[in-house]
């Protein structure tokens, strides 16, 4: 929930190899990192927008959103930037981006006011944009969005009446429609809520597979569905959980293997108990151990594609790599970040405040 849109958002190895299986032992060839240590290419940064949303096309198009109506694209690999925001846009926070190609694109917007949620749609890569959906429920706070593919996507709300709910789209957001509530689990309590610190406290795997964290004093669950978002179960994790703590981000390598992460974003020098991996879904979470774990908060986490178990983390204290699955973790740069994402051919890009834009290199 935590509504302030500012910059604030609003032993376990052995253990773990038992929940995983032995095949997701498995890690990148250990020269990866030693020869090609990984880094951010910083291509953009200076601006006065906080960019929690990045979602990249390829190695060339790359979309990322934030405050102040900010969103940006470049088409040339990050050499240049054009804002292509919707006009008149300045108050909202677009913490939620899905872009498809160059010209199509999703977009999510946030606010104080229930009435500045809000889901756009462009087809001309941002020169014109139409609003399909506004929120009329003053219960409602939307977090975070995810897509399967582009017709079939998800729109994930605090509680309302004592149940996240969420949002169906079949027609890549041209049309919205509202999940029944019973199909949700009960929320723990008004204290347990979502957090819309990166876009992805959401996240899918497949046509039909998804995953969404929670955070507050009840919360550090996660919620999933095998079903395409239609009906979800919930199982308690390991993580910290606080007012301004719990789970910010999941991620699935397959729809079987996954991680939580997070930490408490009002301290993010540290973070004890803040990362647990699952091998079976998210039915049962393994809590990696603080020494293993990244050092600080991290509010941003997405898998490599084509490698044998590299992930990203990312966060206010700097950015994380594992190279086995997500039993051990090393910190590679200490730069600020929100939010990361990759792209199905493993171009992966990083955003944050001060509209700092990376390309990841090395690896």
């Amino acid at each position: 929930m935590i509504r302030v849109v500012g910059r604030l958002p609003v032993r376990g190895r052995i253990g773990v190899a038992a929940v995983l299986g032995v095949g997701m032992l498995a890690a990148a060839p250990a020269t990866a990192t030693a020869h090609h240590p990984p880094s951010w290419h910083v291509v953009h940064h200076g601006g006065t927008a906080d960019l929690r949303a990045v979602s990249p096309v390829s190695s060339r198009v790359v979309w990322a959103s934030g405050s102040n109506g900010t969103v940006l694209r470049t088409t040339n690999g990050g050499r240049s930037w054009r804002s292509v925001g919707p006009g008149g846009t300045s108050a909202l926070e677009f913490r939620g981006l899905k872009a498809f190609d160059a010209q199509h694109a999703v977009l999510m917007s946030v606010g104080n006011a229930a009435s500045d949620f809000r889901t756009y749609l462009t087809a001309d890569g941002g020169r014109h944009w139409r609003i399909t959906n506004r929120n009329a429920s003053p219960q409602a706070f939307y977090d975070c969005m995810a897509f399967f593919d582009r017709e079939h996507g998800l729109v994930l709300s605090d509680p309302v009446n004592g149940r996240f709910r969420i949002l169906l789209t079949a027609d890549g957001g041209r049309s919205w429609r509202i999940d029944p509530a019973r199909n949700m689990p009960l929320a723990h309590s008004p204290n347990e809520y979502g957090f819309a610190a990166s876009n992805e406290c959401i996240t899918t795997s497949g046509h039909h597979d998804a995953w969404f964290g929670s955070g507050g004093p009840a919360g550090s669950r996660v919620y999933r569905s095998t079903d395409g978002g239609r009906t979800w179960k919930v199982s308690q994790t390991p993580l910290h959980r606080g007012a301004s703590a719990g789970v910010f981000a999941v991620a699935f390598r397959t729809p079987a293997q996954g991680f939580a992460i997070g930490g408490d974003f009002a301290t993010p020098a540290t973070a004890p108990h803040a990362l647990a991996l699952t091998g079976d879904g998210g039915r049962t979470w393994t809590l990696v151990a603080a020494r293993a774990a990244p050092d600080g908060y991290r509010s941003g986490a997405t898998w490599v594609p084509h490698t044998a178990g590299t992930a990203l983390a990312v966060g206010l204290t700097g950015s994380d790599i594992s190279t086995d699955g997500g039993f051990t973790w090393t910190q590679f740069d200490p730069g600020s970040f929100d939010a990361v994402a990759c792209t199905p051919g493993g171009a992966c890009w990083a955003s944050g405040a001060n509209e700092r834009i990376g390309r990841l290199r090395g690896r």
